[in-house]
């Protein structure tokens, strides 16, 4: 985190804990790694790197179709700046502060955990075998205690305890990847997420132990709601009038004892893991939080993990940070989330379809007509606070038409990184690599010359062996994917 400017400082709220020393956000040695490196790939090799352009040009908002307004003065790559981020109170990763007020200018400390968060939700696809050749398609690539490592994640503070895998019994097109072979690991399940912990040193920095669940998304953005419309399920028995949407539902419910991996369902293998990781660190007398990230689908179902863990552990602190989420239930839904404390604050790009769906027609607009008609409980609503973003504030991306890229997580986290507020343009002393955004889509200006997509791995994972056969390599034994294990429920123990 950059030190505060005057304006930044001004706007600082009584709700937060005193600025941190300065030892403590000196910069590191040149030579100190990256949080994110990324390992080789076809073409091109990421690096943490910035682009100058000077303070005023950041803070000139550009108009929409004028390329001179948008064009950075000069494109001349050079590393970005690194600072050790000094602790915080727990309250700003927690929720408990009042995150109203750390929006609009968005607070330093805010940012800092959006884009954790936000990274964590992002290994959820860099982890993710999307290869249709491959037998074990649909699983992770690395086994959990590799995935944050490989992933490029060792200094995230985090610690992966378990992953979780999901089935679907309805007509939710498009989310579920498969295997093209016959002996596939599994036919009907993908793995959809993990759950990881604080370390010691992270725990000490935030305040408490903070549990994590992080969810994947979907690979397309947009094909798959066109079946969510207008199916809102009702929670059943002891919900009153909640209802949810069904597609949604029924990712994080389904479950089958012929399958390999969803003889429990998500949901279930989720919470006997939190509540395991709840039980461990409250019975060493520590302070727990629960941290729920997703993007697009991975957003909705964080939002139905964080009702069910808010039922289940009323005195649990439960927050949620999703990027591109789409609606999810009822207004009846979203008051029920308030009423048992959960905060919420989704991160949008305006330009991203995603988030007005589904509801595009019945959505929270309708209420304005309740004095008419009462109380609709079919209408879908959104939940918690909003931070919107604007594709137009970054001189970087390109302007058109793009939909796959207005949705993409690595263009969000960029928008997040250099936002200051709604009435400023991008700050010039953002720290993630600008080429991350092309990571997997095309969304930065050809005049920077980052290749789009470059993240995909070389040769599409064949490597020649030593007899000069090209084949795809054998995985780690311990990145081979298991069923998950049948653990009793702590609670009931």
């Amino acid at each position: 985190v950059s030190p505060l400017s005057a304006s930044e400082a001004a706007s600082s709220w009584t709700c937060l804990s005193p600025p941190p020393p300065s030892t403590a956000t000196r910069s590191p040695s040149p030579s100190t790694p990256s949080k994110r490196r990324r390992p080789q790939n076809a073409g091109y090799t990421s690096r943490r790197l910035s682009l100058t352009f000077s303070a005023s040009a950041a803070r000139r908002s550009p108009t929409p179709g004028s390329l001179t307004s948008q064009t950075p003065p000069s494109t001349t790559l050079r590393p970005s700046p690194r600072k050790k981020t000094s602790p915080p109170s727990s309250r700003i990763s927690t929720g408990r502060a009042d995150w109203c007020r750390l929006l609009d200018p968005l607070h330093p400390w805010l940012r800092r955990e959006i884009i954790k968060y936000g990274e964590l939700a992002q290994a959820t696809y860099d982890g993710f075998d999307f290869n249709p050749f491959s037998e074990i398609c649909g699983s992770c690539l690395y086994g959990p205690h590799r995935l944050l490592d490989k992933l490029g994640l060792s200094r995230s503070g985090y610690e992966v305890s378990g992953y979780v895998y999901a089935m679907s019994h309805v007509d939710l097109p498009a989310w579920l990847e498969r295997s093209i072979h016959a002996d596939a690991w599994s036919a009907e399940s993908n793995w959809l997420g993990f759950v990881a912990v604080s370390d010691d040193e992270e725990s000490r920095r935030i305040g408490c132990r903070d549990v994590v669940v992080a969810w994947r998304g979907t690979i397309a953005p947009t094909e798959w709601f066109e079946s969510v419309e207008g199916k809102l399920e009702p929670l059943g028995d002891g919900h009153g009038a909640v209802k949810v949407e069904h597609g949604f539902l029924g990712v994080y419910a389904s479950k089958s004892e012929r399958t390999r991996c969803n003889k429990t369902s998500a949901s279930e293998q989720v919470m006997a893991e939190i509540k395991r990781l709840v039980k461990r660190y409250r019975r060493q007398g520590e302070e727990v939080s629960l941290t729920i990230t997703g993007h697009s689908l991975g957003g909705a179902l964080a939002l139905l993990n964080a009702y069910e863990a808010a039922s289940a552990m009323p005195d649990l602190p439960v927050s949620v940070i999703s990027s591109g989420a789409p609606r999810v239930g009822n207004a009846a839904f979203g008051d029920r989330l308030k009423e048992m404390n959960v905060k919420v604050l989704r991160v949008v790009v305006k330009q991203d379809v995603v988030p007005k769906m589904p509801g595009i027609l019945f959505n929270e607009g309708l209420k304005r007509l309740e004095s008419v008609t009462g109380k609709l409980g079919w209408v879908y609503s959104h939940v918690g606070l909003e931070l919107g973003l604007d594709v137009r504030s970054s001189p970087f991306l390109k302007r058109g038409i793009d939909v796959a890229g207005f949705h993409n997580l690595e263009a969000y986290l960029h928008l997040v990184d250099g936002f200051r507020s709604s009435d400023d343009g991008l700050r010039s002393s953002f720290k993630r690599d600008v080429a991350l955004v092309n990571e997997a889509g095309g969304m930065l200006r050809d005049d920077l010359k980052i290749p789009p997509c470059w993240y995909p791995a070389a040769n599409k994972g064949m490597v020649c062996n030593a007899h000069g056969r090209w084949m795809k390599p054998a995985r780690e034994p311990e990145d081979i994917p298991s069923p998950p294990a049948q653990t009793p429920d702590p609670c009931q123990a």
